[in-house]
């Protein structure tokens, strides 16, 4: 992606389709055209992805208060940013004002442009027609936390009373369920018999950084406590085929490496954009003190990779940085035996790009029954 010049806008035709209400930025076949009204000495795209420059510089449009930006965007692409405006009060990097759409993440939100081609997927979408799950709170005192754990499981709508159903175990559950609509996307799976009736145990993490981070107790809180307890209160399959480890980030981290302690008990993972440093030649190495287990842990895989599952699906964004070390682990994973499928997205490190993918990995991980 490249910056290609001063956009082929007049400061009428802006103002016009300001006043209109049409939507900003412009987008066209390979093409977004970002743009800026009001008084500044320099404005700046700040992106938050990687394959665009760093200096993605506004141009002015004549004498007049407004400053465009075009960039080359692959079709299909969706991309998160603010931008950095400088004026005699100084620098701040703000939402785009011209635009209405926004990401929500757990640090604040971000701009959204979709490029020519993106559309939401709609199992992402909710619909007033489709029967929505409910959610109980099951607790538990931890023995290898030390600590009384409360997880929000999710029970599908209209589930039959006889009916044992999969088991899907999610790191950073109140992540997923706020910024990936991960109950809006189990409730349409669900009902267009895309997935069969799925039971999901969303986990809430104290010391996320830590417990995510190949610790032994976290992996034998989920595996030796948190599952066994769900299994004997709910009608669930209880059979690796029936269980899924899903995990964003540090959570894909947290999620193969409780594999790794207990081969074969999850029969099926999902990896999204596994913070798996070191797991890809030419890749950064991270070198800060809370990354020290997690490298640990990825180059012991790596040197000795063992099969933990069935089925491993990972998925990873073009536009972040670690889609080196997912496209390094994915034939680490494959050395094993184990049944793996790499799904690519034109997107960058956030949560909506991980809402996306569950409705491609979870199909395949959780075949509906005939």
């Amino acid at each position: 992606m490249t910056s290609i010049g001063h956009a082929r806008h007049t400061a009428d035709e802006l103002q016009s389709r300001r006043a209109a209400g049409d939507p900003f930025p412009l987008v066209e076949p390979g093409r977004c055209t970002f743009a800026w009204e009001g008084p500044a000495e320099s404005v700046h795209l700040a992106h938050f992805g990687v394959g665009l420059p760093d200096d993605l510089r506004f141009d002015p449009v004549d004498d007049s208060k407004w400053w465009v930006l075009a960039v080359s965007v692959p079709n299909g692409s969706r991309l998160e940013y603010k931008l950095t405006v400088s004026d005699s009060w100084g620098e701040l990097m703000v939402e785009d004002p011209l635009n209405p759409n926004v990401a929500s993440h757990p640090f604040g939100a971000n701009s959204v442009c979709e490029a020519w081609g993106y559309e939401q997927p709609l199992w992402t979408r909710f619909a007033d027609d489709v029967p929505r799950g409910t959610f109980r709170d099951v607790g538990l005192h931890s023995a290898a936390l030390d600590r009384h754990v409360t997880t929000s499981v999710y029970v599908p709508a209209n589930q039959r009373p006889a009916e044992r159903t999969p088991l899907l175990v999610v790191h950073d559950g109140g992540d997923y369920l706020q910024y990936a609509a991960a109950s809006t996307v189990l409730d349409n799976l669900i009902h267009g018999r895309v997935i069969p009736p799925t039971v999901a145990a969303f986990i809430h993490p104290v010391e996320r950084l830590v417990e995510y981070a190949d610790d032994p107790r976290h992996a034998a809180f989920v595996t030796d406590e948190l599952v066994p307890a769900l299994e004997q209160q709910l009608p669930l399959l209880a059979a690796p085929a029936g269980r899924c480890l899903i995990g964003a980030s540090f959570g894909a981290v947290a999620s193969l490496a409780a594999a790794r302690r207990s081969p074969g008990f999850f029969g099926h993972l999902l990896l999204q954009s596994g913070s798996f440093t070191g797991a890809g030649v030419g890749c950064r190495r991270r070198q800060e003190a809370l990354w020290q287990p997690v490298r640990r842990f990825v180059e012991a895989y790596v040197a000795e990779p063992l099969r933990v599952a069935e089925r491993v699906a990972v998925t990873c964004g073009v536009y972040e940085s670690l889609i080196c070390e997912n496209r390094g682990l994915v034939p680490v994973l494959e050395r094993t035996g184990m049944d793996v499928r790499f799904f690519e997205s034109l997107d960058g490190h956030n949560w909506p790009s991980w809402r996306d993918s569950l409705g491609v990995a979870l199909p395949w991980l959780i075949e509906q029954r005939q």
